[in-house]
């Protein structure tokens, strides 16, 4: 099938959906830590708290991706309906994450909250393939960059936001405060409204061959077999790409799970406070506690300000590829390899960073996010077979979750804990985990994946 060549608001509107998506995303990684941290979490626990996350990526994105490459609904199409369900499943748990009474209650909503996200997110990454011709890939995969560096930046500066328009940033030991819960209500009103819209504004394309579509989605009890046969015909740049996500995912897990602590106690100077350190019997004590939790919920707001600035600069980003790669060719490789490497920089300056200067550390990171989100998928879009787009992207995301759940199960804290016992170090590991990561774009060989012209 010839598909059409499409302008830039009809690659927007199919892309909108991801607007809602990294609300919940950023929400999530800017903010879970610290209310784990809140509800009692020492800092050490939270890689381990946060294994829901890759752990239900490894089991619900190959499925998703396969089912949704075996779906047609004669409304909705083929990738809709999972939007429309991970989007409903997503908004809910959003707006009550903020409101658990106790730790475990939150990491269940974590767990569920990751599960919705990528019930929305892998469709939305095979929809591209399906609309655009191979040579919009670049373009498409940009776009929803962009999308998502917006996205990243508002939603992780709701918390400061609303709590510069009054909204208390105070709260008693073990409750969240009234602005983080306000934001995760906006969030999961834009997550639901954003999806809706691309569901109203975008077509998709119906299979080729309906009646051998119908076949093959009639037979039953083959999608194990199915998953472990595209696994062995994995192609060798898929493979490459592979080694490249590693290592970049496990940086960005170490930012999303200790970047607030470590950088509230390295760069604020304002460590979250801890009971058994407050005689909690006393007024003294009581109010002692109240104004080092006070300050530690500041900057924790503040973290999470600098670090929409990664969003921001991932926009940029990804607008200035959006406007070159309309028109001109683009080396993905080596647009891959310098973001990355500079995403490492920003990183390793946290160490010597101050609360003024460390949004330019997250500039640099956003370079690096940019690229992520956008040339890996289009180097894989130009390497795999466009009728199982959905299954291997599926699959490619073990590539993702792998390296999180090495980091949750103890990876993050023995590197760091190699370089010494102080919270910053696991931003160190996390640089060079991105500069590694940079150098293996070397390895990427096919012309196809590396390069596209446009038409």
């Amino acid at each position: 099938m010839k598909k059409r060549v499409l302008g830039f608001w009809s690659i927007w509107n199919m892309s909108f959906g991801f607007l809602g998506i990294q609300f919940g995303f950023a929400l999530q990684g800017g903010f879970m830590s610290r209310i784990f941290q809140t509800l009692g979490a020492d800092k050490e626990a939270i890689p381990f708290l946060w294994i829901a996350a890759p752990l239900t990526g490894l089991l619900i994105q190959p499925i998703i991706g396969y089912l949704s490459d075996r779906t047609w609904h004669p409304t909705l199409g083929r990738r809709k309906p999972y939007f429309l369900i991970g989007a409903i499943l997503s908004s809910v748990v959003l707006f009550f994450v903020p409101h658990s009474p106790v730790l475990w209650m939150a990491v269940g909503f974590l767990w569920i909250l990751d599960a919705s996200i990528n019930i929305s997110m892998e469709p939305f990454r095979a929809l591209v393939a399906d609309k655009l011709p191979e040579s919009q890939h670049s373009y498409g995969f940009v776009v929803q960059t962009l999308i998502i560096g917006i996205g990243t930046w508002i939603a992780s500066n709701l918390p400061w936001m609303v709590s510069k328009l009054g909204v208390s940033n105070s709260a008693v030991s073990g409750v969240v405060p009234m602005s983080v819960k306000v934001a995760f209500a906006i969030g999961a009103f834009v997550f639901l409204t954003s999806v809706l819209f691309t569901i109203l504004t975008t077509s998709e394309y119906p299979p080729e061959d309906m009646e051998a579509f119908e076949k093959e989605k009639a037979q039953k009890n083959r999608f194990v077999k199915d998953i472990f046969e595209n696994i062995g015909k994995m192609p060798l740049t898929m493979k490459q790409l592979g080694v490249i996500q590693f290592f970049s995912w496990f940086a960005f897990f170490t930012m999303w799970s200790l970047a607030n602590p470590a950088l509230t106690e390295h760069v604020f100077n304002t460590p979250a406070p801890t009971e058994i350190n407050y005689d909690m019997l006393t007024p003294a004590g009581l109010q002692a506690f109240d104004i080092a939790n006070t300050a530690f919920q500041e900057s924790s707001n503040s973290v999470g300000s600098a670090m929409g600035i990664y969003g921001l600069a991932s926009m940029a980003f990804a607008l200035l590829l959006t406007f070159y790669t309309s028109k001109k060719t683009i080396n993905r490789k080596y647009v891959h390899m310098i973001s990355l490497i500079l995403g490492g920089i920003g990183f390793l300056s946290m160490f010597y960073a101050t609360p003024e200067s460390l949004k330019y550390c997250f500039v640099l990171i956003g370079f690096a996010w940019g690229s992520i989100l956008s040339m890996p998928y289009a180097m894989l879009s130009s390497a795999v077979d466009p009728t199982k787009m959905g299954m291997f992207m599926g699959i490619f995301n073990m590539f993702i979750v792998i390296p999180q759940i090495i980091a949750a199960l103890g990876g993050i804290n023995y590197l760091s804990n190699l370089l010494g016992s102080e919270s910053i170090n696991a931003m160190l590991v996390a640089g060079f985990s991105l500069i590694i990561a940079g150098l293996c774009n070397f390895l990427i060989t096919d012309n196809a994946a590396i390069r596209y012209q446009s038409e």
